[in-house]
Protein backbone atom coordinates (compact mmCIF):
# COMPACT_ATOMS: atom_id res chain seq x y z
CA UNK A 1 0.00 0.00 0.00
CA UNK A 2 0.90 3.55 -0.39
CA UNK A 3 1.73 5.89 2.26
CA UNK A 4 -1.16 6.11 4.35
CA UNK A 5 -3.74 9.21 4.36
CA UNK A 6 -4.74 11.00 7.59
CA UNK A 7 -7.67 9.96 9.88
CA UNK A 8 -10.74 10.73 8.58
CA UNK A 9 -12.70 13.31 10.25
CA UNK A 10 -16.42 12.59 11.13
CA UNK A 11 -17.88 14.54 8.55
CA UNK A 12 -15.53 12.58 6.00
CA UNK A 13 -16.86 9.27 7.05
CA UNK A 14 -20.34 10.41 7.41
CA UNK A 15 -20.07 11.59 3.68
CA UNK A 16 -18.76 8.04 2.54
CA UNK A 17 -22.22 6.57 4.36
CA UNK A 18 -24.43 9.59 2.01
CA UNK A 19 -22.54 8.50 -0.88
CA UNK A 20 -22.09 5.07 -0.84
CA UNK A 21 -25.77 3.62 -1.27
CA UNK A 22 -27.20 0.93 -3.12
CA UNK A 23 -30.03 0.94 -5.28
CA UNK A 24 -31.25 -2.69 -4.85
CA UNK A 25 -28.87 -5.47 -2.69
CA UNK A 26 -29.24 -9.19 -4.10
CA UNK A 27 -27.45 -12.17 -2.90
CA UNK A 28 -25.66 -11.98 -6.51
CA UNK A 29 -24.50 -8.34 -5.38
CA UNK A 30 -23.20 -9.83 -2.13
CA UNK A 31 -21.36 -12.73 -3.94
CA UNK A 32 -20.20 -9.83 -6.52
CA UNK A 33 -18.93 -7.60 -3.75
CA UNK A 34 -17.52 -10.31 -1.56
CA UNK A 35 -15.81 -11.59 -4.75
CA UNK A 36 -14.13 -8.05 -5.34
CA UNK A 37 -13.08 -7.67 -1.39
CA UNK A 38 -11.39 -11.24 -2.05
CA UNK A 39 -9.61 -10.39 -5.07
CA UNK A 40 -8.70 -7.08 -3.69
CA UNK A 41 -6.71 -8.75 -0.42
CA UNK A 42 -5.28 -11.48 -2.40
CA UNK A 43 -3.67 -8.65 -4.61
CA UNK A 44 -1.94 -6.82 -1.16
CA UNK A 45 -1.59 -10.39 0.38
CA UNK A 46 -3.69 -8.95 3.34
CA UNK A 47 -4.50 -11.76 6.20
CA UNK A 48 -8.38 -11.18 6.32
CA UNK A 49 -11.69 -12.49 6.79
CA UNK A 50 -14.44 -11.23 4.81
CA UNK A 51 -17.79 -11.52 5.27
CA UNK A 52 -21.32 -9.56 4.22
CA UNK A 53 -24.43 -9.96 6.03
CA UNK A 54 -27.64 -8.96 4.81
CA UNK A 55 -30.60 -9.28 7.12
CA UNK A 56 -29.49 -11.40 9.56
CA UNK A 57 -28.18 -13.44 6.99
CA UNK A 58 -24.90 -14.21 5.76
CA UNK A 59 -24.63 -14.28 1.95
CA UNK A 60 -20.93 -14.13 1.73
CA UNK A 61 -17.80 -15.49 4.09
CA UNK A 62 -13.96 -16.10 3.31
CA UNK A 63 -11.03 -16.45 5.20
CA UNK A 64 -7.91 -15.70 3.41
CA UNK A 65 -5.00 -17.31 4.33
CA UNK A 66 -2.98 -15.55 7.89
CA UNK A 67 -6.80 -15.16 8.95
CA UNK A 68 -7.53 -16.76 11.90
CA UNK A 69 -10.72 -18.11 14.08
CA UNK A 70 -10.48 -14.19 16.15
CA UNK A 71 -11.19 -12.41 12.76
CA UNK A 72 -14.58 -14.39 13.22
CA UNK A 73 -15.02 -12.94 16.32
CA UNK A 74 -14.03 -9.34 15.74
CA UNK A 75 -16.31 -9.22 12.41
CA UNK A 76 -19.52 -10.37 14.95
CA UNK A 77 -18.42 -7.51 17.11
CA UNK A 78 -18.27 -4.74 14.48
CA UNK A 79 -21.14 -5.80 12.41
CA UNK A 80 -23.77 -5.97 15.49
CA UNK A 81 -22.29 -2.11 15.61
CA UNK A 82 -23.57 -1.42 12.26
CA UNK A 83 -26.75 -3.66 13.14
CA UNK A 84 -27.25 -1.37 16.72
CA UNK A 85 -26.42 2.02 15.28
CA UNK A 86 -26.87 1.89 11.39
CA UNK A 87 -23.47 3.62 10.79
CA UNK A 88 -20.06 2.04 10.04
CA UNK A 89 -18.02 0.29 12.82
CA UNK A 90 -15.35 3.24 12.53
CA UNK A 91 -17.89 6.15 12.52
CA UNK A 92 -19.38 4.84 15.67
CA UNK A 93 -15.62 4.97 17.56
CA UNK A 94 -14.99 8.06 15.57
CA UNK A 95 -17.79 9.93 17.32
CA UNK A 96 -16.67 8.91 20.64
CA UNK A 97 -13.32 9.75 19.79
CA UNK A 98 -14.32 13.30 18.92
CA UNK A 99 -16.22 13.71 22.01
CA UNK A 100 -13.07 13.12 23.96
CA UNK A 101 -14.45 9.69 25.37
CA UNK A 102 -14.09 6.13 23.97
CA UNK A 103 -16.79 3.55 22.80
CA UNK A 104 -16.22 1.32 26.11
CA UNK A 105 -16.45 3.80 28.02
CA UNK A 106 -19.66 5.76 26.89
CA UNK A 107 -21.44 2.86 25.39
CA UNK A 108 -21.97 0.82 28.19
CA UNK A 109 -22.10 -2.63 26.07
CA UNK A 110 -20.38 -5.48 26.51
CA UNK A 111 -17.05 -5.02 24.51
CA UNK A 112 -16.72 -9.01 24.09
CA UNK A 113 -20.33 -8.31 21.69
CA UNK A 114 -19.49 -4.68 20.29
CA UNK A 115 -16.60 -3.37 18.78
CA UNK A 116 -16.37 0.55 17.79
CA UNK A 117 -13.12 -0.29 15.48
CA UNK A 118 -13.07 0.18 11.71
CA UNK A 119 -14.05 -3.08 8.94
CA UNK A 120 -17.94 -3.22 8.94
CA UNK A 121 -19.67 -0.53 7.05
CA UNK A 122 -23.57 -0.47 6.55
CA UNK A 123 -25.13 -2.23 3.13
CA UNK A 124 -27.83 0.96 2.37
CA UNK A 125 -30.70 0.55 0.11
CA UNK A 126 -32.42 3.58 -1.42
CA UNK A 127 -35.79 3.72 0.33
CA UNK A 128 -34.89 1.31 2.90
CA UNK A 129 -32.29 2.10 4.91
CA UNK A 130 -29.49 -0.08 6.49
CA UNK A 131 -30.29 -4.00 5.49
CA UNK A 132 -26.96 -5.46 6.23
CA UNK A 133 -23.15 -4.59 6.64
CA UNK A 134 -19.90 -5.33 4.77
CA UNK A 135 -17.17 -6.43 7.11
CA UNK A 136 -13.65 -7.09 7.18
CA UNK A 137 -11.05 -8.01 9.83
CA UNK A 138 -7.33 -8.49 9.97
CA UNK A 139 -5.73 -5.15 9.25
CA UNK A 140 -5.37 -2.52 11.67
CA UNK A 141 -8.83 -0.99 11.89
CA UNK A 142 -8.89 2.09 9.72
CA UNK A 143 -6.96 -0.46 6.91
CA UNK A 144 -10.01 -2.54 7.42
CA UNK A 145 -12.21 0.34 6.73
CA UNK A 146 -11.07 1.81 4.23
CA UNK A 147 -10.98 -1.84 1.69
CA UNK A 148 -14.37 -1.77 2.35
CA UNK A 149 -15.19 1.64 1.39
CA UNK A 150 -12.82 1.37 -1.90
CA UNK A 151 -14.39 -2.14 -2.83
CA UNK A 152 -17.82 -0.29 -2.33
CA UNK A 153 -16.89 2.70 -4.37
CA UNK A 154 -15.13 0.42 -6.97
CA UNK A 155 -18.41 -1.99 -7.21
CA UNK A 156 -20.92 0.56 -7.00
CA UNK A 157 -19.25 2.35 -9.89
CA UNK A 158 -20.07 -0.76 -12.29
CA UNK A 159 -23.48 -0.11 -11.52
Amino acid sequence: MTQPASTPTVEELEEQERRLVFRRFTHEDAWALGSLLVETARERQAPVAIDIHRAGQQLFHAALPGSAPDNDAWIARKRRVVERYGAASYLVGARHRAKGTTFEESSRLDPDTYAAHGGSFPITVEGAGVIGAVTVSGLPQLEDHRMVVEALERFLARL
